[in-house]
């Protein structure tokens, strides 16, 4: 399996960091998960590129996962692609459908098949994906992907709670919200010591922190050594828009 960061920043612009966006591949299997603002961009300078991705998973709504969606769809409309398969928690449907109300010359365009999921096991575009509720503003989910080299799981936006820890226990890889660090006071996103806590004992070989906002900038040092005084041993990384991951 082979993860892409496309977007590791927040709902406020850096222009270093694109909105949240993720590829992910396993095999001839695709899937983008989130598509936030400039998240085409950045999968447009990958192999794959927008023509190759025919299936989206949202976690959430929010507009920094979302806002990238119709320009996906008219993108590949103008590439040929005549399908776009959008996948996320309840409201999904009632998201693309209004959205696509507004700017209704592009319905009809591509053949866009919408499917809502719940916690459990599902399966999306030939991954195996099981999925929880996440602890955030709005309800979302969190997903781990199993494969033959390991899993991987993706927190999306979500505070640091225990339940996160067990989903993500004896995975590879542990994509995670870790939008300030621990001098700001925040709910609906994790610090850094809040996020290591929550994490203690738990066998994840890498933690990748994203979802990253301005105030993290100059603190990425300060973010890992907290996360490691707080308990996680595993190793810590900063995300990056474009890094790969191989598991």
């Amino acid at each position: 399996m082979q993860l892409t960061f496309l977007g590791t920043g927040s709902a406020m612009p850096t222009g270093q960091r694109m909105q949240t966006g993720l590829l992910v591949e396993d095999g001839d299997s695709r899937l983008l998960v989130d598509c936030g603002s400039g998240v085409l961009h950045t999968l447009a300078r990958t192999d794959v590129g927008y023509e190759g991705v025919d299936t989206v998973l949202l976690s959430h709504h929010h507009l920094d996962h979302v806002s990238d969606l119709l320009a996906l769809l008219k993108a590949r409309w103008l590439a040929g692609e005549e399908t776009l398969t959008v996948v996320g928690p309840a409201g999904t449907d009632a998201l693309v459908t209004d959205l696509l109300g507004v700017h209704d010359y592009l319905q009809g365009r591509v053949d866009v098949t919408l499917r809502e999921v719940d916690v459990g096991s599902v399966g999306v575009a030939g991954f195996d994906v099981t999925a929880i509720e996440t602890e955030h503003s709005m309800p979302g989910l969190a997903y781990r992907f199993g494969g033959d080299d390991g899993d991987l799981v993706f927190s999306a936006d979500t505070e640091a709670f225990g339940g996160m820890g067990a989903f993500a226990d004896g995975a590879s890889v542990l994509v995670h919200d870790c939008s300030f660090p621990d001098e700001v006071d925040v709910s609906n996103h994790p610090t850094p010591t809040q996020l290591g806590a929550s994490l203690a004992g738990v066998d994840v070989d890498d933690l990748y922190l994203t979802h990253l906002y301005p105030h993290t900038n100059g603190e990425h040092d300060a973010m890992t050594a907290s996360i490691h005084e707080a308990g996680f041993d595993g190793e810590v990384h900063i995300a990056r828009d474009g890094l790969g991951v191989e598991l």
